[in-house]
């Protein structure tokens, strides 16, 4: 992947996504600010919330052991993974366990950081992804571009398309009378995976929540096929973050109130699946959960960056954000789009590559993220201090043409003589300027400052070259009045 600003470039050409991206993100910003505003203690809701996942992160630890005990009483088998390769490993030695070559998918980001579709696919294993937008996307060999809404950057002509030209390379194809019409496409998806969730013997998920008290899983979605893939399976298996725990249900409560408002502008979620373990006779019989570290624990010890480790993935962030609005969550190069991916991939990835190191600079710090927070994560904040140790890390070696100018200028404001010469060399540049206002384009490094700047002529008149003559000017005035 290219760095941000490269990907940006090339995003920022694509007029159709723009509008896809300007009328979606639009839409939901609307309704969320409409459920939001039905509620008095919507400001207490977010601060209970922070709080819970402040306690929680406090004493992860506990949580966890808590967590495991009971979910292993209830007939769960629960698996630690260190990383992404090891969480795959179990994974496809749990599939191949159960005898099945295809799996179905809930919409899992957990299973997307991890790429597992991927390491599936190199094990001979199919996996379908059975949420809408996922299921475009994965039909459409495309890459998620934002964390609610994978295919916003769809629209529905595009989707009928890719429905009607890979349905049927993959299983029941789409109707020959296929419409853009909304109805016809989520009905054309309901066929084509209903003969896949009744064949699969191995449902994969992740979980927006773990309950530490009994050990449950929680999922919550619009579409229901999520249920699908948790009920009918004989196999279960669940990829969960480590961060996704909360002590007890009463903590739930907090969540599927600001979850469903900040994320889908919904005042709850059409389908809350929870689950505990196996229970005779009813649902899988085999309930496995991958507890996924892959570099949160570096995360949790970090006293800034943490807080990046309340994140529910609700998304608002996205929404309101004027860059991603029109960037897309392309452009970032990771699963995790928009102002939290800006800090959070980083995290989990470091910022040893070009693309990872880019992203805390993918923000103009207007704030609009952080305010909309339902967990009130100061993303700001955050972005500085990333952007803190992007510098640090970069210390040494080559200079970069920035490092180089910081540098210069240092130098000049380190001494006023020096600065005073700099400012008369400036009025010097006024009067070879004339009339103009503004400087077009510059040359070389500085040409992207430019770009989208007018640069100011410099002045006549520096302030201390004003204040000298000024003074002289009243001291001889005062000698003629004498």
């Amino acid at each position: 992947m290219p760095t941000f600003p490269d990907a940006a470039r090339s995003a920022l050409a694509d007029a159709t996504q723009r509008r896809n991206l300007a009328h979606a993100t639009g839409i939901i910003r609307t309704k969320r600010a409409e459920v939001v505003a039905e509620l008095d203690n919507w400001e207490q809701l977010r601060a209970a919330a922070a709080a819970i996942k402040d306690q929680t992160l406090r004493h992860l630890d506990q949580h966890l052991m808590r967590f495991e005990e009971n979910a292993t009483a209830a007939g769960a088998v629960v698996h630690w993974a260190r990383d992404a390769e090891e969480a795959n490993r179990i994974v496809i030695d749990l599939v191949r366990a159960a005898e099945a070559d295809e799996v179905v998918k809930v919409k899992s980001m957990a299973t997307q950081e991890i790429e597992l579709n991927e390491a599936l696919a190199d094990a001979g294993i199919d996996a379908w992804e059975t949420d809408l937008a996922e299921l475009i996307v994965q039909l459409g060999d495309d890459w998620p571009s934002h964390i609610l809404v994978p295919a916003i950057h769809r629209n529905r002509s595009e989707v009928r398309e890719i429905f009607r030209h890979r349905m049927g390379q993959v299983g029941r194809p789409a109707p020959d009378d296929l419409t853009d019409e909304p109805r016809r496409l989520a009905e054309a998806a309901r066929l084509h995976l209903r003969e896949k969730f009744l064949r699969a013997k191995v449902g994969i998920s992740g979980a927006n929540f773990a309950i530490a008290d009994t050990g449950s899983l929680v999922v919550v979605e619009s579409e229901g096929n999520g249920r699908m893939c948790l009920t009918l399976p004989e196999t279960v298996i669940s990829v969960v973050g480590i961060e996704k725990l909360l002590p007890t249900w009463a903590d739930l409560e907090v969540f599927l109130q600001v979850l469903p408002r900040s994320s889908t502008g919904e005042r709850e979620n059409p389908y809350t699946s929870v689950w505990t373990g196996v229970t005779p006779g009813d649902g899988p019989r085999n309930v496995h959960i991958v507890l996924l570290d892959n570099n949160r624990s570096t995360v949790l010890a970090d006293e800034v960056g943490r807080d990046a480790l309340r994140c529910i993935r609700c998304s608002a962030c996205l929404n309101v954000c004027p860059v991603y609005e029109r960037t897309g969550g392309h452009a970032y190069g990771s699963v995790y789009p928009g102002p939290i991916g800006a800090i959070l991939t980083p995290q989990l990835r470091g910022t040893g590559s070009a693309v990872d190191a880019s992203l805390p600079f993918a923000s103009s710090l207007c704030g609009a993220c952080s305010d909309v927070c339902p967990v009130a994560i100061p993303i700001p904040e955050l972005l500085v201090h990333l952007r803190t140790r992007v510098v640090d890390e970069h210390r040494g070696g080559m200079p970069t043409p920035e490092t180089g100018a910081m540098k210069a200028m240092a130098w000049m404001f380190g001494s006023h003589r020096r600065l005073e010469a700099a400012q008369r060399a400036a009025t010097v540049g006024n009067r070879l300027l004339g009339r103009r206002t503004s400087i077009g384009a510059l040359p070389g490094p500085l040409a992207g400052w430019s770009s989208a700047r007018d640069i100011p002529v410099p002045p006549a008149e520096s302030f201390r070259q004003w204040w000298k003559r000024e003074r002289s000017e009243k001291a001889d005035e005062r000698g003629a009045a004498q």
